[in-house]
């Protein structure tokens, strides 16, 4: 009993110290050459996708990179192109932070972060050219799809930009389309579902996060604990099956770029690539 009481006493004592003094804490892991959650700060956590977990969705996956947990759902459209695109689709994400995931959430309107998160997405799945917009089309200057690629956090454990990067692309790569066939006459598109094509999908993103800690540390794959203590944060984007660099961003106070960081960070990328291209 004695021992049990001690235990539970240290553990009160480690948390309540956390909680009140999180860099001091942090600092005295790293000086081990260890992370509060165990791992060296060059390792990155377990990944695990559950495909077609939405049986209501178009394509659809669940996500898991150690405790973040994100889902994804593709719901498939059809509307009218724009007028200066008439032969191109529309790829929609969005990503979900609700008060569920993490006590940092409020219940509300979106949060900012999810608004930057869901632009960052956007942007990298444009950049990537994922997915030819014009492989969306129906009927030129009448009927196109548009896919609306929904996530949301139900976990929220840190890097939930690399978790929904992940998350997008295995649940496009899910997707299937009904046939369409556009109807002049009646200016009407129909579906029929008994034939379902893939999506042409062209590359596939992957995104390798990294944080500075005290302008020295590189932590891989940073925790919500560490996030916050942060100096800057690296996001490294590559195409999983070439290796091709897509895009570097770098985000937080030190947000002048250091080739040496940056080098750093991509060469860590680079060797974490072959663990994740066989995922998606």
């Amino acid at each position: 009993m004695t021992t049990t009481s001690t235990a539970e006493n240290d553990a009160l004592k480690a948390a309540v110290f956390r909680r009140l003094h999180p860099r001091v804490y942090l600092e005295r892991f790293l000086a081990e050459s260890v992370r509060p959650d165990g791992r060296v700060p060059d390792a990155w956590r377990d990944v695990n996708l559950n495909v077609g977990s939405i049986s209501t969705a178009d394509g659809s996956v669940l996500v898991r990179l150690g405790n973040t947990t994100v889902v994804c759902g593709v719901k498939a459209e059809i509307a009218e192109p724009e007028l200066d695109r008439e032969g191109e689709g529309f790829l929609v994400p969005n990503l979900d932070l609700p008060a569920m995931c993490s006590p940092k959430f409020k219940p509300g309107p979106p949060t900012e972060e999810a608004q930057v998160l869901s632009d960052r997405l956007n942007e990298v799945l444009i950049a990537s050219g994922i997915l030819s917009l014009d492989s969306l089309c129906i009927h030129h200057g009448k009927s196109v799809w548009v896919l609306y690629v929904d996530a949301t956090c139900i976990n929220y454990d840190g890097n939930v930009f690399d978790a929904t990067l992940l998350a997008m692309v295995a649940a496009l790569k899910n997707t299937q389309l009904p046939k369409a066939t556009y109807n002049e006459e009646t200016g009407r598109t129909i579906c029929t579902r008994k034939t379902k094509t893939p999506l042409q999908i062209a590359r596939t993103p992957i995104a390798m996060s990294f944080g500075v800690f005290n302008s020295t540390t590189l932590l891989a794959d940073p925790t919500s604990f560490e996030e916050p203590l942060l100096d800057t944060t690296v996001s490294v984007v590559l195409d999983a099956d070439s290796g091709d660099l897509i895009s570097t961003t770098q985000l937080g106070i030190d947000v002048t770029p250091s080739q040496d960081l940056l080098q750093t960070c991509i060469a860590a990328a680079v060797k974490r690539r072959p663990a994740l291209a066989g995922r998606v």
